[in-house]
């Protein structure tokens, strides 16, 4: 019988404690859920809320990196793109040696979500896309935040704006990964090599990138499910943290 990663992830693990001269033998079945969650470019505050309820309300281990060069944290001047930090997550998960993993992505979270899965890594066994950015369609561009006031960006951002978190995006971060350019030309056509489950979720009032990209991002993706989220912008995780997870099956 094949052992598929998600057996290895499940397998009993026999561990032996010292406490002084006394050894314990302890069988330790782990059956924790594993989360990626990955934050877009308001900074990891935009994910922060929703990692505590998803690791309190499932019992998961939620690993949620800041992506170098966001909230003041280093990023090499080499270090650059977003297929850069697919890769660094795809090293964290091996060393971490974790299995079964759901990458949860928001925004350019999202598009490196899509670049994790397309590197076919065995541990990520399912992707979740919420009000992803990284395909071009034309139709519907992203919009340039580098280009609007506070107030434009708080109001195509939120359903509600009184549910924006304080700051803004950084965008000399955000630059370092996309240039400002929200898309990858290749992206859409490379999505159809997506071999998980992928759910696609958006935010109905979402003005940064509208429900219809959101469906042509499902569309890209084999046997993608997409899900529209009411009286919710950008940032479903701040606005509709309850809807999100069920959204997810995250209690299944």
């Amino acid at each position: 019988m094949t052992t598929t990663p998600a057996d290895i992830r499940w397998q009993p693990k026999t561990t032996v404690l010292e406490f002084g001269e006394v050894e314990v033998t302890v069988l330790d079945r782990d059956r924790t859920q594993p989360f990626l969650l990955l934050h877009g470019g308001g900074g990891p505050l935009t994910v922060a809320g929703f990692a505590d309820l998803l690791a309190a309300r499932c019992n998961a281990r939620v690993l949620a990196p800041t992506h170098p060069g966001f909230a003041g944290t280093p990023r090499p001047e080499s270090f650059v793109g977003i297929k850069a930090l697919a890769c660094l997550y795809a090293d964290l998960l091996d060393r971490e040696d974790i299995w079964d993993v759901t990458v949860i992505g928001n925004s350019i979270g999202g598009w490196i979500a899509s670049e994790l899965a397309l590197l076919n890594s065995p541990r990520v066994s399912g992707v979740v896309l919420v009000d992803a950015v990284g395909i071009d369609v034309p139709e519907h561009p992203v919009t340039d935040v580098s280009k609007i006031t506070p107030e434009e960006l708080r109001g195509l951002s939120y359903h509600d704006p009184s549910h924006a978190v304080p700051g803004k995006p950084d965008l000399e971060a955000l630059g370092a990964y996309t240039e400002m350019r929200m898309s990858d030309p290749t992206l859409r056509d490379r999505l159809a090599g997506v071999d998980l489950p992928v759910s696609v979720i958006w935010g109905e009032s979402d003005g940064i990138v509208v429900p219809a990209y959101g469906e042509a991002f499902a569309k890209a993706i084999p046997g993608a499910r997409f899900t529209v989220l009411p009286e919710a912008g950008h940032l479903p995780q701040l606005e509709v943290p309850e809807q999100l997870l069920a959204a997810i099956g995250a209690e299944r």
